[in-house]
């Protein structure tokens, strides 16, 4: 999509960013690279925070097209996707039911156990949870909210103690919490457009694991693209990634994270339908290492879904 013609014909795109989830801060971030990226490229298009009265922004600002980078509740758990359903207005990546089943880390697990894809052993947590027991039977433990994401409420325990605590401390962002045995060794973050997987990246941190420090604001982390392993591997993770992407139903854009343990074997941990669009963000990276310049991937992402959703 690189003609003015082409350009042209996406009409008034608004970027849809902010909200008042707890990924807000993160979400405006995006939106800005977005709304300059497309305004560089011609596009007309225009910042919108969903943070109040949307539906009138959208038909007040006279909206025919959405580039979505409102992360988290409201823009990434089909919520969103549902209004824009029913305006008739065509927008990026997946739709409600793949955004809504993304969202949720467990039910995306059980649909992932049941068709026998590798994901890590998981048990939700409660105020009567045998936090002993768990770690008895997992050993080192996740603590997750089940609909949050940019590792926010996140924890690694490896005692009762610990564990109750990283429970009190998740569920202060979501009513549910998992614990997922952890997976020691090597993170790996996939990113798939369209149809294609990118050069997949490999991840080193200091910190504990990738949190939202390391994400977003450590300039430390270390991002390896393409990863440096051997080209079996590389096959095995590209493959195992888009047979997840697509067991969801998801589509035009997004990114899947795994882990690889100490024997060689990829886990897949979630699946995220709006990947985050900062200086620090991994898709960018990986489609820049593909050849495709932050610029031009925004016109791939509008490409790859809205064209489609309007035809």
């Amino acid at each position: 999509m690189t003609e003015k013609g082409s350009i042209a014909k996406l009409g008034r795109v608004a970027v849809i960013m902010g909200g008042n989830a707890a990924e807000r801060e993160v979400s405006l971030k995006s939106g800005k690279a977005v709304l300059e990226g497309l305004l560089a490229n011609g596009v007309d298009a225009v910042a919108i925070d969903a943070a109040q009265n949307l539906t009138r922004q959208l038909q007040e600002q006279g909206i025919e097209r959405v580039f979505n980078v409102l992360h988290g509740r409201g823009g990434e758990d089909g919520t969103l996707q549902g209004l824009l359903e029913f305006m008739g207005i065509p927008y990026t990546g997946s739709g409600v039911l793949a955004s809504a089943l993304s969202m949720d880390k467990v039910r995306t697990k059980y649909l992932w156990q049941q068709i026998g894809l590798p994901t890590p052993r998981f048990s939700m947590l409660s105020d009567d949870t045998d936090f002993a027991a768990l770690i008895a039977a997992l050993g080192t433990v996740v603590v997750k909210p089940v609909r949050e994401g940019s590792s926010i409420g996140m924890s690694i325990v490896d005692s009762a103690e610990a564990l109750r605590a990283a429970y009190e401390k998740a569920k202060a962002y979501d009513s549910e919490v998992m614990g997922e045995q952890y997976i020691k060794g090597s993170e790996f973050t996939v990113s798939i457009l369209g149809g294609k997987v990118l050069p997949a990246i490999e991840l080193h941190t200091d910190h504990q694991f990738y949190d939202y420090d390391a994400k977003y604001i450590a300039n430390d982390t270390q991002y390896l693209c393409p990863a440096p392993i051997d080209a079996e591997a590389t096959e095995q993770l590209q493959a195992l990634s888009m047979q997840a992407f697509r067991s969801l139903g998801c589509e035009g854009w997004g990114r899947v994270d795994l882990m690889r343990d100490g024997d060689g074997r990829f886990w897949l941990l979630e699946v995220n339908t709006v990947p985050g669009m900062t200086d620090h963000s991994l898709v960018p990276m990986a489609a820049k290492a593909d050849g495709l310049s932050f610029n031009a991937l925004l016109l791939e992402i509008l490409a790859a879904k809205a064209d489609a959703q309007k035809s």
